[in-house]
């Protein structure tokens, strides 16, 4: 008994969970749990929670820079997409030869075909393609932009690698080379390498709608045909003529920017400007690397017309053999009706999405 009443006397402490510091929701658990000092029958035990701060979490998030870029990218895609969806289905028509030659023949043929709704073939896999690939490609583009920026700045002043063989020391530092032809030759490569697969089903939804009518049954026919390797057919065509393509958008654009700021003294564009200058650097992308494009699209949609060639040179010389030289720029009037608003507006959105998102915060 003496036992007893001397255990009872001890002080009994509350059980309180470790979390009071991450957590802050108060929780009682039954009274029968805890034994308070003094008192015969259990007092309720205090447990601490707290519900994470996803809010916190999100906004934190978007402060770093990159997820804003990736984030702007997506945007920009998609709100440029929505809007020009037609000239993309009459493009890809004409470069792969189906129907009219001519923009205002094939547009009147779409309509008689499939109706309005026809301009829009392919446009659902179009957006799920268009998201990634552009949060993807802008990106990659600003981050090694900026990387390589940075390397080349340290290098200038440190100090950069060099090769020694024998007597003859090499200078590695590539001071010469532009850190924004680099990062627009890695946007276009990352880009199109993840996303490939959506390409070639937007491709063949947008050339055969009776054979593809939904993304589903696209799927199952092209695994079932020709398997895994269909979805990347073409592949190697499109990183060629991605390359040069990439390349000289993203190097242009940000060569004319930068140069028309100094001229005019200003810090940034306006959104006009913007949409100018990004067109212009569509347009001459466009010009350089299209040859390259119509044996690309020649090359993934061979088979839908039962000849294929075996690689890029024999889809050119079928072309030249076909039509001439001139065949080589089939569709290039389409083209640039579809690139030139597509790069200005791209560039526009883009840039204000930036400027909603990182503007005048720490970025992490």
């Amino acid at each position: 008994m003496d036992l007893e009443a001397e255990s009872r006397k001890k002080k009994r402490e509350v059980l309180v969970l470790g979390l009071a510091d991450a957590y802050g929701v108060d929780m009682a658990m039954p009274k029968d749990l805890v034994i308070d000092k003094g008192a015969p029958a259990p007092a309720a035990v205090e447990l601490r929670l707290r519900v994470p701060d996803v809010g916190r979490v999100v906004k934190n998030l978007f402060r770093r820079r990159e997820v804003g870029e990736f984030v702007s990218g997506a945007l920009a895609g998609a709100m440029t997409k929505a809007v020009l969806a037609p000239l993309e289905t009459i493009r890809t028509r004409m470069v792969v030869g189906v129907g009219s030659k001519h923009i205002a023949g094939s547009f009147l043929e779409i309509i008689e075909e499939n109706g309005w709704q026809g301009l829009w073939a392919g446009n659902a896999v179009n957006m799920l393609r268009i998201i990634p690939t552009q949060a993807i490609e802008l990106g990659t583009f600003e981050c090694v932009k900026r990387t390589m920026t940075a390397i080349q700045e340290d290098w200038k002043e440190n100090g950069s690698p060099k090769l020694e063989i024998g007597p003859m020391k090499l200078d590695l530092s590539f001071l010469c080379i532009s850190p924004i032809a680099v990062g627009g030759a890695a946007a276009g490569i990352v880009s199109t390498m993840i996303c490939h697969p959506l390409e070639v089903l937007k491709d063949r939804l947008t050339v055969n709608r009776q054979a593809y009518p939904s993304i589903a049954l696209a799927l199952n026919k092209i695994y079932k045909n020709d398997g895994i390797g269909g979805l990347y057919a073409g592949l190697s065509p499109t990183l060629i003529g991605m390359l040069p393509y990439s390349t000289c958008y993203y190097f242009m654009y940000e060569t004319m920017k930068n140069s028309y700021c100094q001229a005019k003294q200003k810090k940034s564009l306006s959104r006009v400007e913007m949409l100018i200058i990004g067109a212009f650097s569509g347009l001459t992308a466009s010009t350089i690397s299209f040859p390259l494009e119509v044996a690309r699209k020649r090359l993934m949609v061979g088979s839908l017309q039962g000849k294929c060639p075996p690689h890029m040179a024999a889809a050119l010389s079928e072309v030249v053999r076909e039509q001439g030289l001139m065949g080589l720029y089939r569709g290039w009037g389409a083209s640039c009706l579809k690139v030139m608003p597509s790069s200005g507006i791209t560039w526009m959105f883009y840039e204000a999405w930036k400027e909603i998102l990182l503007a005048e915060r720490p970025h992490i």
